[in-house]
């Protein structure tokens, strides 16, 4: 874990939720729905890909949302979303397991697990379509990349530096995430997806991730090389499925 650089402390807070938590008891083997099927299908119907997040709650934004999350991903895939993440993370975000099992269970979409997932056994807990793996947070990537793909998950590994990329690609990511927000500070700046996006080889698939609150700050990622937006508290502050469908109209 790489933690040389100061960390926030509602981070660590988490990290050390993170630690605690146990993993699944008997290994998973998933047949996954293709994220990159469905951004490409996306884009063969003129829709911007978007990952639209149910996201009850975050340390970065106010108040809880307390809708059934089942009918919010069904209005946001009615949006045009491509694909969800769903929130399994307890103490802070107010997610659970059982809300992307059931989330899966209604929608036909690819599905992102989020949560900070750091040993191969925490990956057992539930099935999705893609897990998300953080760079800065894992100690060995590699094998957690590896550990994801034997159990038929799509690792998207996330990433804020050039040199995070450079160990995602190295240790197999297929999809990168690049999140504009910096953990130590939790503060947000588009430019780091621009440039961190420039060093990417082209057959990676990028996923532009966090302040994303615009049209305008979609064709900006888009132009910076985005082949999707990662977008949670724009859509889910409001109508879900008329803010989905103002993200994935082009």
């Amino acid at each position: 874990m790489n933690t040389s650089e100061p960390i926030a402390p509602t981070v660590e807070s988490i990290l050390a939720a993170a630690c605690e938590r146990e993993g699944g008891k008997e290994r998973l083997s998933v047949e996954a729905r293709s994220f990159p099927e469905a951004v490409a299908e996306a884009e063969k119907d003129g829709r911007t890909p978007v990952i639209a997040e149910v996201k009850p709650t975050s340390p970065t934004t106010k108040g809880v949302r307390e809708d059934d999350p089942v009918e919010l991903a069904r209005e946001m895939v009615a949006g045009g979303a491509t694909a969800l993440s769903v929130l399994t993370e307890p103490e802070h975000f107010g997610g659970s397991p059982e809300t992307l099992r059931r989330v899966r269970e209604a929608v036909d979409v690819p599905v992102l697990r989020k949560d900070f997932l750091l040993r191969g056994e925490q990956l057992d807990v539930v099935e999705a379509d893609l897990v998300l793996l953080i760079a800065r947070f894992v100690d060995d990537l590699a094998g957690l990349v590896s550990a994801a793909k034997e159990r038929g998950f799509q690792p998207l590994v996330e990433v804020h530096t050039a040199a995070e990329l450079g160990e995602a690609i190295e240790a197999g990511a297929d999809v990168v995430g690049i999140n504009n927000r910096d953990l130590a500070q939790l503060e947000v700046d588009l430019a780091t997806f621009e440039s961190v996006a420039s060093e990417a080889p082209e057959d990676v698939l990028l996923v532009a991730e966090s302040g994303i609150g615009s049209k305008k700050d979609v064709r900006r990622m888009r132009e910076a090389g985005a082949d999707a937006l990662l977008i949670g508290t724009a859509i889910m502050d409001g109508d879900v499925r008329e803010n989905t469908r103002e993200f994935t109209t082009t």
